[in-house]
């Protein structure tokens, strides 16, 4: 038997930030370009994201950028560290990729950073990823998250027909927190005010009334309303797995590192206690 050839090292992409803008109190706009995009496309799915690399403070890296050898040199704590966000924007002729960015003041690690960047700073990720674009032959869509799936929700209605049946509902913090979409379908946004995340997100998605036809969803955002969503639509609306697109971003209480670390086993968990309610109800 010949043996399977090794996995071949990714390489990280280099891109320089362009501009910066801020488009609400707490979303912060970043665009990146330069020659080191010309390898690089996110034009398949409207879920594409990156991962960032941020290098450990107080350490260089050399030069060419390494990662596999960063790795295998350095101890873990001096690694760079990832953080993931959506494609919110890529324009192969400009070569320029758009992302957006959460920012709750000082807390966090990318936040803080895209509040601060300014143009010509040079910018290391991996990607892209992703595996959700809206099907074109579904009879309706349905769009649910808070801000962390703000970006991959507009992008999809942006590439949504005119005449699309689709229900698109995105939690914020509050009005101030809307922005407009390029999109003739409209969004329903839900102030959370002082309430728990997701809170009114599940309360509006309940009280939905379903069209008829093949669903095809995309649920994403904090993990626990995520979980309750998946649960309304696994188990009570008995929507086939394969019409679904649904995961946690993020989870309270966890930095990204923590919740990469336990999502797996997370999602595996619930999906099985959810696929035995399925069955259940079958």
């Amino acid at each position: 038997m010949a043996e399977r050839p090794g996995r071949k090292p990714r390489k990280p992409h280099t891109a320089q930030v362009v501009r910066t803008e801020r488009l609400t109190p707490h979303m912060q706009r970043v665009v990146l370009g330069g020659e080191g995009l010309a390898g690089f496309s996110a034009d398949t799915c409207t879920d594409h994201y990156v991962k960032l690399l941020f290098g450990a403070a107080g350490v260089t890296y050399p030069e060419p950028f390494d990662l596999e050898r960063i790795r295998a040199e350095l101890p873990r704590e001096q690694w760079p560290v990832t953080r993931t966000y959506t494609v919110r924007a890529w324009d192969p002729v400009q070569r320029e990729l758009t992302l957006d960015f959460v920012i709750h003041g000082d807390e966090g690690l990318a936040g803080p950073w895209a509040a601060r960047a300014r143009p010509g700073e040079t910018v290391r990720f991996m990607g892209p990823g992703g595996a959700y674009a809206p099907d074109p032959e579904a009879d309706w869509h349905l769009l649910a998250g808070d801000e962390s799936a703000l970006p991959a929700i507009a992008r999809s209605l942006e590439t949504l027909p005119a005449d699309a049946r689709a229900h698109a509902f995105v939690e914020v913090s509050g009005p101030e927190e809307e922005q407009k979409i390029d999109s003739e379908v409209p969004v329903v946004w839900l102030h959370r005010g002082d309430r728990p995340v997701g809170e009114a997100l599940l309360e509006a998605v309940r009280g939905l009334e379903f069209p008829e036809g093949r669903l095809h969803a995309f649920v994403h955002g904090e993990a626990g309303f995520v979980k309750e969503l998946r649960r309304l639509l696994r188990v009570e609306r008995q929507i086939p797995r394969e019409n679904l697109s649904i995961s946690g971003y993020w989870r309270l209480g966890h930095n990204e590192d923590g919740w990469q670390a336990s999502k797996r086993d997370w999602n595996a968990r619930i999906e099985a206690e959810q696929e035995d309610g399925t069955a259940a109800a079958a």
